[in-house]
């Protein structure tokens, strides 16, 4: 069996399909176990079968159909036109506008490549230095992925939903339970570009109603999207799925429609793209659960639970060792898979040491996204330099500062569990 492992983990490293691995790895461990294989089959079908899987497809499209049209320009100007006066003001749009485009698009390298284009330049041109510049594109590109209606907000309840805990995990206390976080960092990075143009002489933009009103003009259909979605989900109005539906059908409906930015003979191409994301999220999870299920029956989890227990005994020091494995973590793998594969691994071992579920899936997702701008193989990292084609370890550098705040907003969430359970206390 330790062979098979290693031809395993060396094909997975030479590029073989990752859910090719973790099928051939499940049908592997039930066929020494003595289990019928048809099991995995059974794990795939049941995930046809859950209700909350029907958002992951529907607010997927909803991303990448916002992602063809002019929306984020829009999005860009509508923040400048409200915020642009302040000092630091483009710096804060930036940040608001990459955190709110990658909670819809729920991909970080989208928001650098689509939003951050537009970006760079523009806090170029306002005075701003480029090594500042290039390390607050490149940071925000991650930024929203702890907003609803994120994916990877969704996957991580439906992967906990299925480990039967005796703390039920619902979706929409995973929504709850990022906003503060989400924004804690958000106004960390603000605080840090404000006071980086505190000596600049640079003449901020003035408020100008005129200009506000045509900026709100211009984004009247888009404005009520966030509104309406994100209110229905926190308030309980909407079920998830049904939020999902309302976002693809309005955004369809008002980029296709209405604006006519996107032409019906793009559509079906856009259809295309977003479905190759969700069949790899969705094949991946199938088998996963599959393997999961064969981890359980092995009681691979009790057993890591008490390899680590022999040597660590307080919930802190689990808390320290599960930050330093995320972090590594979310340098080499995306952040969907690491949900699938890894979530059911230490969530129980989590569990064990007292740790809210609800809190642990936010301590995950806060990780992995400092990691996309983890040195030294950090994806964001990458996906900048070869966008706005610098060197990589220009980015490096550019990074650091806005590495290290969010490094400490990331421990302030792991060792503060009531910054996200707050919200969930307080809905009762």
């Amino acid at each position: 069996m330790i062979a098979t492992s290693a031809v395993l983990l060396m094909l997975a490293l030479l590029g073989a399909p990752l859910f090719a691995v973790i099928a051939a790895s499940a049908l592997l461990g039930f066929q020494s176990e003595g289990i019928d294989l048809s099991v995995v089959a059974i794990e795939i079908y049941r995930v046809a079968e859950m209700p909350a899987l029907v958002a992951i497809p529907l607010f997927t499209f909803a991303g990448y159909v916002l992602g063809e049209t002019k929306a984020p320009d829009r999005l860009v100007r509508l923040t400048q036109a409200l915020l642009g006066w302040l000092r630091g003001g483009l710096a804060i749009v930036s940040l608001a506008t990459c955190a709110l485009f990658t909670a819809f698009t729920g991909a970080s390298g989208v928001t650098i490549v689509a939003v951050g284009a537009l970006l760079y330049p523009a806090l170029l041109r306002a005075g701003y230095s480029e090594r500042f510049s290039l390390g607050l594109v490149t940071t925000s590109g991650s930024l929203g992925l702890l907003f609803a209606p994120a994916l990877p907000l969704i996957l991580y309840g439906v992967v906990a939903q299925q480990m039967n805990l005796e703390q039920s995990v619902r979706i929409d206390d995973v929504f709850a339970a990022g906003l503060l976080p989400g924004l804690l960092m958000v106004v960390a990075l603000s605080a840090w570009s404000v006071w980086q143009r505190r000596s600049s002489r640079e003449s901020q933009t003035r408020f100008s109603w005129r200009a506000a009103r045509a900026a709100l003009r211009e984004s009247i259909w888009e404005i009520p999207l966030p509104i309406v979605v994100l209110g229905g989900i926190y308030s309980g109005a909407f079920a998830l799925s049904e939020a999902a539906a309302v976002t693809a059908l309005y955004v369809l409906v008002v980029e296709v429609g209405i604006l006519r930015e996107i032409p019906l003979a793009r559509l079906p191409a856009v259809m295309r793209e977003s479905s190759v994301l969700v069949g790899a999220i969705l094949i991946i999870l199938g088998v996963s659960l599959a393997s999961t299920n064969y981890l359980i029956d092995t009681e691979v989890p009790t057993r890591l639970f008490e390899l680590i227990r022999s040597r660590i005994d307080s919930r802190l020091g689990f808390l320290i060792l599960l930050n330093l494995f995320l972090l590594a973590l979310g340098m080499m793998l995306d952040i969907f898979s690491a949900i699938v594969i890894i979530v059911p691994i230490i969530l129980p071992v989590a569990v064990s040491y007292g740790i809210h579920p609800v809190h642990l899936g936010i301590v995950f997702l806060a990780n992995m996204q400092l990691g996309y701008i983890t040195p030294p193989v950090g994806m964001n990292l990458f996906i900048a330099s070869y966008r706005f084609e610098r060197p990589v370890i220009d980015v490096y550098r550019a990074t650091v500062p806005f590495f290290l705040i969010l490094l400490a907003m990331v421990l302030v969430i792991t060792y503060w569990p009531a910054l996200s359970l707050a919200l969930i206390d307080a809905r009762g």
